[in-house]
Protein backbone atom coordinates (compact mmCIF):
# COMPACT_ATOMS: atom_id res chain seq x y z
CA UNK A 1 0.00 0.00 0.00
CA UNK A 2 2.75 2.38 1.04
CA UNK A 3 4.25 1.87 -2.99
CA UNK A 4 0.66 2.87 -4.10
CA UNK A 5 0.54 6.36 -2.28
CA UNK A 6 2.92 8.14 -4.34
CA UNK A 7 1.64 7.83 -7.94
CA UNK A 8 -1.84 8.18 -6.45
CA UNK A 9 -0.21 11.23 -5.12
CA UNK A 10 1.33 12.43 -8.23
CA UNK A 11 -2.10 11.93 -10.08
CA UNK A 12 -3.99 13.66 -7.55
CA UNK A 13 -1.60 16.54 -7.41
CA UNK A 14 -1.88 16.94 -11.38
CA UNK A 15 -5.85 16.87 -10.98
CA UNK A 16 -5.30 19.86 -9.03
CA UNK A 17 -2.75 21.37 -10.79
CA UNK A 18 -5.43 21.60 -13.56
CA UNK A 19 -8.08 22.16 -11.55
CA UNK A 20 -5.99 25.37 -10.32
CA UNK A 21 -5.43 25.83 -14.18
CA UNK A 22 -9.67 26.38 -14.32
CA UNK A 23 -9.96 28.27 -11.47
CA UNK A 24 -7.59 30.80 -12.73
CA UNK A 25 -9.10 30.55 -16.32
CA UNK A 26 -12.53 31.53 -14.54
CA UNK A 27 -11.56 34.56 -12.89
CA UNK A 28 -9.77 35.81 -16.12
CA UNK A 29 -12.67 35.58 -18.40
CA UNK A 30 -15.23 36.90 -15.61
CA UNK A 31 -13.10 39.84 -15.27
CA UNK A 32 -11.90 40.10 -19.06
CA UNK A 33 -16.16 40.25 -19.42
CA UNK A 34 -16.65 42.67 -16.70
CA UNK A 35 -14.34 44.76 -17.43
CA UNK A 36 -15.02 44.50 -21.18
CA UNK A 37 -18.53 44.98 -20.94
CA UNK A 38 -18.83 48.36 -18.40
CA UNK A 39 -15.65 50.01 -20.07
CA UNK A 40 -16.35 49.23 -23.49
CA UNK A 41 -19.80 48.29 -24.04
CA UNK A 42 -18.08 45.13 -25.27
CA UNK A 43 -19.57 41.78 -23.58
CA UNK A 44 -17.14 38.52 -23.82
CA UNK A 45 -19.81 36.02 -26.16
CA UNK A 46 -19.38 32.72 -23.92
CA UNK A 47 -18.72 33.87 -20.99
CA UNK A 48 -21.12 32.11 -19.26
CA UNK A 49 -20.42 28.66 -20.97
CA UNK A 50 -16.92 28.98 -20.51
CA UNK A 51 -17.30 29.82 -16.68
CA UNK A 52 -19.66 26.86 -16.47
CA UNK A 53 -17.35 24.65 -18.16
CA UNK A 54 -14.60 25.83 -16.15
CA UNK A 55 -16.30 25.05 -12.77
CA UNK A 56 -17.07 22.10 -13.38
CA UNK A 57 -13.42 21.42 -13.98
CA UNK A 58 -12.45 22.97 -11.38
CA UNK A 59 -14.27 21.45 -8.86
CA UNK A 60 -14.58 18.00 -9.69
CA UNK A 61 -10.70 17.92 -10.41
CA UNK A 62 -10.52 18.91 -6.82
CA UNK A 63 -12.02 15.50 -5.03
CA UNK A 64 -9.29 13.87 -5.54
CA UNK A 65 -6.78 16.05 -3.90
CA UNK A 66 -9.58 16.41 -0.69
CA UNK A 67 -9.49 12.89 -0.33
CA UNK A 68 -5.76 11.99 -0.34
CA UNK A 69 -5.15 14.77 2.30
CA UNK A 70 -8.45 13.75 4.17
CA UNK A 71 -9.81 17.08 4.48
CA UNK A 72 -13.69 16.27 3.88
CA UNK A 73 -15.85 18.15 6.10
CA UNK A 74 -16.14 16.08 9.31
CA UNK A 75 -18.70 17.16 12.20
CA UNK A 76 -16.95 15.91 15.62
CA UNK A 77 -20.09 16.70 17.59
CA UNK A 78 -20.05 12.75 19.10
CA UNK A 79 -16.20 12.45 19.24
CA UNK A 80 -15.51 13.73 23.07
CA UNK A 81 -18.63 11.57 24.41
CA UNK A 82 -17.19 8.53 22.32
CA UNK A 83 -14.02 7.13 23.32
CA UNK A 84 -11.01 6.13 20.67
CA UNK A 85 -12.23 2.92 19.40
CA UNK A 86 -15.72 4.20 18.76
CA UNK A 87 -14.64 7.34 16.63
CA UNK A 88 -12.22 4.98 14.78
CA UNK A 89 -15.15 2.76 13.98
CA UNK A 90 -16.85 6.10 12.86
CA UNK A 91 -14.45 7.09 10.58
CA UNK A 92 -14.05 3.59 9.23
CA UNK A 93 -17.91 3.04 7.85
CA UNK A 94 -17.87 6.87 6.85
CA UNK A 95 -14.79 6.21 4.49
CA UNK A 96 -16.56 3.01 3.26
CA UNK A 97 -19.56 4.76 2.74
CA UNK A 98 -17.56 7.16 0.73
CA UNK A 99 -15.73 5.24 -1.30
CA UNK A 100 -18.63 3.20 -2.13
CA UNK A 101 -21.20 6.81 -2.69
CA UNK A 102 -18.03 8.05 -5.25
CA UNK A 103 -18.26 4.25 -6.79
CA UNK A 104 -21.84 4.26 -7.31
CA UNK A 105 -22.10 7.91 -8.45
CA UNK A 106 -19.24 7.09 -11.34
CA UNK A 107 -21.15 4.31 -12.08
CA UNK A 108 -24.28 6.14 -12.77
CA UNK A 109 -22.62 9.08 -14.00
CA UNK A 110 -21.87 7.49 -17.43
CA UNK A 111 -25.00 6.38 -18.26
CA UNK A 112 -26.13 10.29 -18.29
CA UNK A 113 -22.67 11.58 -20.19
CA UNK A 114 -23.53 8.89 -22.84
CA UNK A 115 -27.08 9.91 -23.01
CA UNK A 116 -25.86 13.77 -23.39
CA UNK A 117 -23.59 13.06 -25.91
CA UNK A 118 -26.11 11.00 -28.30
CA UNK A 119 -28.39 13.60 -28.28
CA UNK A 120 -26.04 15.92 -28.77
CA UNK A 121 -26.43 18.22 -25.79
CA UNK A 122 -24.47 21.81 -26.30
CA UNK A 123 -24.03 24.35 -24.29
CA UNK A 124 -26.40 27.80 -25.16
CA UNK A 125 -23.82 30.52 -26.69
CA UNK A 126 -20.49 28.63 -27.76
CA UNK A 127 -22.46 25.16 -28.32
CA UNK A 128 -19.67 23.37 -25.95
CA UNK A 129 -20.93 19.66 -26.04
CA UNK A 130 -21.94 18.41 -22.74
CA UNK A 131 -20.03 15.72 -22.97
CA UNK A 132 -17.14 17.61 -22.05
CA UNK A 133 -18.68 18.64 -19.04
CA UNK A 134 -19.47 14.88 -18.43
CA UNK A 135 -15.92 14.04 -18.94
CA UNK A 136 -14.74 16.45 -16.26
CA UNK A 137 -17.05 15.34 -14.01
CA UNK A 138 -16.85 11.27 -14.19
CA UNK A 139 -12.58 12.36 -14.18
CA UNK A 140 -12.86 13.62 -11.31
CA UNK A 141 -15.00 11.11 -9.52
CA UNK A 142 -13.00 8.40 -10.73
CA UNK A 143 -9.65 9.49 -9.83
CA UNK A 144 -11.05 10.33 -6.38
CA UNK A 145 -11.61 6.54 -6.23
CA UNK A 146 -7.99 5.61 -5.00
CA UNK A 147 -7.51 8.12 -2.32
CA UNK A 148 -10.74 7.03 -1.00
CA UNK A 149 -9.73 3.63 -0.73
CA UNK A 150 -5.91 4.53 0.80
CA UNK A 151 -7.87 6.72 3.42
CA UNK A 152 -10.49 4.03 4.09
CA UNK A 153 -7.37 1.11 4.56
CA UNK A 154 -5.99 3.57 6.75
CA UNK A 155 -9.13 4.14 8.90
CA UNK A 156 -9.16 0.14 8.96
CA UNK A 157 -5.42 -0.01 9.88
CA UNK A 158 -6.35 2.27 12.76
CA UNK A 159 -9.41 0.36 13.58
CA UNK A 160 -7.79 -2.37 13.88
CA UNK A 161 -4.43 -1.62 15.15
CA UNK A 162 -3.46 -2.96 18.84
CA UNK A 163 -4.62 -0.39 21.61
CA UNK A 164 -7.14 1.21 19.66
CA UNK A 165 -10.02 -0.60 21.76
Amino acid sequence: MASVRPAVAVMTRAAGFVSGLFLVAMMLITVADVTLRTAFRLPITGTYDLVQLFLVGNVFLSIPDVFLRNENIVIDFVDHVLGRPAVALLEAAANLAALAFLAILAWRMVPAALDAMRFGEVSPDLSIPMGVHWGLMIAGIVLALAPAALLLAASMRSLLAPGSR
